[in-house]
């Protein structure tokens, strides 16, 4: 069987990828009926959208673990797990890796910053060491039980010192263990084409709204030679601003009816989860006498 390490790998050998972020299971399984390849868990939806908290290293692994069961068991999409810091130094990230394998991840990403980390489009960061990332990245590389399990290195480096560094640090990583890197808050097209040019792997793009990063289109991230386009936080964001509306709306009028034509229904809702087929198998078992 293909793992989802090496289903990942598969899919961007062909052609660049979008990736939305899944902030429910439920949404995950909406992304891959609409056809994508793939999906990703970032820590900011999980902070945000499951725990009402800033994305500022407050969730713990067990929850990450969590979650991250939740999207994998809901549809076989890969999943690329963002993990922050690792939960600690290499040690800690060991733990972190055989975790979130365990519960089904294609990709894990890690990045640079000290702890308690912050967005990577905010100011007030911090990096740790080169040396200490590549420590951890070694751990990373090591712990995983299939090799094929993509191991994302993400610098913040252009957010804190400049691209520069940001390029020497994705080398280091590289060769360190990790096999894609994730190159955080580029501030323009010509940023993002000196990255791709600078670097031989397989980059990830971070089309985040209201960031420090122009949005560009998938073409665009192609034609400069990105492998994935990440949408982290759009769904919950599209989600949240939809359900604000609706409130107000039922508020000020005292009933939802003139919403009816912008939800789903309820055998749309029973077709995404399958339910059908939980009450056929329940059939099957009380008649098979």
């Amino acid at each position: 069987m293909t793992s989802p390490g090496q289903h990942l790998r598969q899919l961007i050998a062909e052609s660049i990828i979008q990736v939305p972020g899944a902030p429910t299971a439920l949404f995950a399984r909406l992304i891959e009926r609409c056809g994508y390849e793939a999906m990703y868990l970032s820590g900011a939806a999980l902070s945000a959208g499951i725990l009402a908290l800033p994305d500022i290293s407050l969730f713990t692994l067990t929850e990450l673990v969590q979650q991250t069961t939740y999207l994998t068991r809901a549809c076989a999409l890969p999943l690329i797990v963002d993990a922050d810091t690792g939960f600690g130094d290499a040690l800690q990230v060991e733990r972190t890796v055989i975790e979130l394998e365990a519960a089904g991840a294609a990709a894990i990403q890690l990045e640079d910053q000290q702890s308690p980390k912050r967005c990577g489009h905010l100011a007030g960061k911090s990096l740790i060491e080169a040396d200490a990332m590549c420590a951890k990245l070694r751990a990373a590389a090591a712990a995983r039980a299939d090799q094929d399990l993509v191991i994302i290195a993400r610098t913040d480096a252009r957010g804190v010192t400049d691209i520069d560094d940001a390029i020497e640090r994705a080398k280091r990583y590289l060769a360190a263990g990790a096999d894609w890197i994730f190159p955080e808050a580029l501030q323009s097209m010509d940023e993002f084409e000196q990255f791709a040019r600078a670097i031989d792997a397989p980059l990830l793009a971070n089309m985040t709204e209201f960031g420090k990063s122009p949005l560009l289109t998938l073409d665009e991230l192609a034609e400069l030679g990105y492998s994935a386009v990440l949408y982290p936080v759009t769904l919950l964001r599209i989600a949240m601003k939809a359900g604000e509306a609706a409130l107000n709306l039922i508020a000020t009028e005292g009933t939802q009816a003139d919403l009816l034509d912008l939800m789903q229904t309820r055998d749309e809702l029973y077709d995404l989860i399958e339910y059908k087929a939980f009450e056929d198998r329940d059939h099957s078992y009380a008649n098979n006498k």
